[in-house]
C-alpha cells in the first residue's frame, strides 16, 4: 500500500467520489477472496492504516472468523476463529474508535502481526439490522482517526455487507450444486460396489472431500463396542481401533438411530483409551443402517471447535443414507451370491463354488504348491432313502457334511459334489497327507451319533497333482472318481467273498 500521500489528507469530496465506484468494483469479483481484496484496496483509498482486518460472524456457533487480514501492506494468515465475547462491535452492534490497544476488544490480531496498533477503527457489517461481521483498520499513530474516517468506513461497510452477503449466497449455491453433483457421482460409485470394505472406504473419503474436513471414519458396533473399519484424513482413527461406546452415544446413535454432535472435545468425556487420538475440535456421528438395523456410524471431525453447521449435518445424513442403500445392496448381493455358491441342505459349498476354488488351487499348484483331492461317496445311500425315507437320508447327508467341515483346515475346502458325493480339496497337501486326513474322517464317522447309528461307511478316491502330468483340475476329479469306484468295487468284492460270507 502506497502511504507517501496519506488518504486522510484528501478532501472529503474526493473520498466520496471514490465511494461511488465501490459498487462496480465489488460486482467485478468472482470469489470471496477477490471480494475481500477489493474491500481492502478500497479501504486503503479512503482511510490511512497500517493494518486491516475483515471478520465474519457465525450466529450458529456464536463465533467470528478473520477471513482477510493485512499488516504493513502484507497479507496475514486468515482463518482465526474467536468467541464473540472478544469482539465489542459484534456484541454492541456499534462502531468503536480506540486509542489504547489494551482496551481494543474489537480487534483479534493474528500471531504474525508486525506492528502494534495504537489507533483502531472498527465498524459492523450490517444486513437487515443483523451483524454479519466487522471491518477494522488500525495504525501505529496516536489519535489518527476522526469523525470523517469513521463515516467513510461505515459507508464502505454498507457496500461490503451487501457484497459479502451476495457472494456468500452465490458460493453457497455453487457449493450445493457441486455437492449435489458429487453426491450423485458417489451414489453411483457406491451402488456399483459389491464389497463392504470398499463401500466403507469410499464413504469415509467422500465425507472428507465434500466438507473439507480433517478426519472421517466408519465404525461398526458389537456388544457395546465400536471398531473402526475405514478412515481418512489426519484426524481419522486407525482402522482396527476398538473402544467401548459411551451409554449416551449408544442410546442416541445405535438405539434411536439419530446423529450425535460434539461441539468441543475439551468439554466431552471421551474414553480414556482414545485420549491420545483426540485433539481440540468438533465432530458429528451419523448412523448407518442395513434394513432397520444400525450396523455402525460415520464420524467426521474438524480441528475447529463448533465447526459444523446444520447444512453439514444434512449433507452427512444424505451421504450416510447412500451408504445404507449401498450396504443393503451389498448384503443382498452377498446373500444371492452365497445362495448360488452354497448347497442348501448341508450348508457346504456347492459344485459351482468347488470349480471356482479348484481353478485357483490348480493355478497355485502349477506354481509349485502341493495339492491333493479326495472324492467321497456314501456306501449304499439309496438303501437308506428307500427303506428309511428321505428325511433320514437328508440327516445322514447333513451329518457327514458336518464331519467334513469340522476336520477341514482353513486353507482347504469341502463341498457337496452332488447326490451323496462330497469333495475335499486339500491345499498344500500330498497323497500321504490325504491318507492321514482320511483316518481322521473315518474316526469321526464312528464317533458321530447319526452316522454310527446307521452304520454309515464311505468309499473314497485320492488324486494328487503331479507337475508335468496333471493337465487340469477336471483331470484331478476324474482320477479321484475312478479310484473311488475302485475302492467301492473292492469293498463289494470283499463282501461277496466266501471267506467273508
Amino acid at each position: 500500500m502506497d502511504t507517501s500521500e496519506p488518504p486522510a489528507t484528501a478532501p472529503l469530496t474526493e473520498r466520496n467520489r471514490s465511494m461511488l465506484a465501490l459498487g462496480g468494483t465489488f460486482l467485478g469479483t468472482s470469489t470471496s477472496y477477490e471480494l475481500y481484496q477489493a474491500i481492502y484496496n478500497n479501504a486503503a483509498k479512503l482511510v490511512e492504516f497500517t493494518g486491516f482486518q475483515l471478520s465474519l460472524y457465525d450466529p450458529e456457533g456464536d463465533v467470528a472468523t478473520v477471513v482477510f487480514s493485512a499488516d504493513d501492506g502484507e497479507e496475514c494468515e486468515a482463518g482465526l476463529t474467536y468467541p464473540v465475547s472478544d469482539n465489542e462491535v459484534i456484541r454492541t452492534c456499534a462502531p468503536t474508535s480506540i486509542e489504547d490497544q489494551s482496551s481494543a476488544a474489537s480487534l483479534k490480531c493474528p500471531d504474525d502481526v508486525k506492528s502494534v496498533p495504537l489507533s483502531t477503527l472498527s465498524v459492523p457489517l450490517l444486513r437487515r439490522n443483523r451483524v454479519t461481521g466487522t471491518l477494522a483498520v488500525y495504525t501505529q499513530k496516536a489519535d489518527a482517526y476522526g469523525a470523517n474516517d469513521l463515516e467513510l468506513l461505515e459507508r464502505l461497510a454498507e457496500f461490503a455487507a451487501i457484497a459479502v452477503e451476495n457472494m456468500r449466497h452465490i458460493e453457497a449455491l455453487q457449493r450445493r450444486l457441486q455437492e449435489a453433483e458429487r453426491l450423485e457421482e458417489i451414489g453411483r460409485l457406491l451402488a456399483s460396489s459389491r464389497d463392504f470394505d470398499e463401500v466403507l472406504n469410499r464413504v469415509s473419503s467422500a465425507a472428507l472431500e465434500l466438507l473439507g474436513l480433517d478426519g472421517a471414519g466408519v465404525w461398526t458396533h458389537e456388544d457395546g463396542h465400536a471398531t473402526v473399519c475405514a478412515s481418512a484424513g489426519s484426524l481419522g482413527l486407525p482402522p482396527g481401533t476398538t473402544w467401548r461406546l459411551s451409554e449416551r452415544i449408544f442410546k442416541v446413535v445405535v438405539v434411536k438411530a439419530q446423529p450425535f454432535w460434539i461441539e468441543d472435545y475439551a468439554a466431552y468425556a471421551y474414553p480414556h483409551d482414545l485420549r491420545d487420538h483426540f485433539s481440540p475440535g468438533s465432530s458429528i456421528t451419523t448412523p448407518i443402517m442395513v434394513g432397520e438395523r444400525v450396523v455402525g456410524a460415520l464420524t467426521v471431525r474438524s480441528k475447529w471447535v463448533r465447526h459444523f453447521t446444520v447444512y453439514d449435518g444434512q449433507l452427512l445424513d444424505r451421504l450416510a443414507g447412500q451408504a445404507s442403500v449401498a450396504l443393503n445392496n451389498t448384503e443382498l448381493h452377498a446373500r444371492i451370491q452365497a445362495l448360488s455358491l452354497t448347497d442348501s441342505l448341508t450348508g457346504l459349498p456347492n459344485r459351482r463354488h468347488l470349480h471356482f476354488h479348484l481353478e485357483r488351487e490348480f493355478a497355485a499348484a502349477q506354481r509349485g504348491r502341493k495339492l491333493a483331492l479326495v472324492l467321497f461317496d456314501l456306501d449304499s445311500f439309496k438303501h437308506y432313502n428307500d427303506t428309511l425315507g428321505h428325511v433320514v437320508g437328508d440327516l445322514i447327508l447333513q451329518a457327514f457334511g458336518e464331519v467334513l467341515a469340522e476336520e477341514n483346515r482353513a486353507m482347504s475346502l469341502v463341498a457337496r459334489y452332488g447326490g451323496d458325493e462330497f469333495v475335499s480339496v486339500l491345499s498344500d497337501s500330498d497323497e500321504q497327507d490325504a491318507h492321514g486326513y482320511l483316518a481322521r474322517i473315518e474316526a469321526s464317522i464312528k464317533a458321530d451319533h447319526v452316522l454310527a447309528s446307521h452304520a454309515v461307511t464311505v468309499s473314497y478316491g485320492i488324486a494328487e497333482f503331479k507337475s508335468g502330468e496333471t493337465t487340469s483340475f477336471e483331470e484331478l476329479i476324474r482320477t479321484a472318481d475312478r479310484r473311488m469306484y475302485e475302492d467301492k468295487a473292492a469293498k463289494q468284492s470283499h463282501a461277496k467273498s466266501p471267506e467273508t460270507g
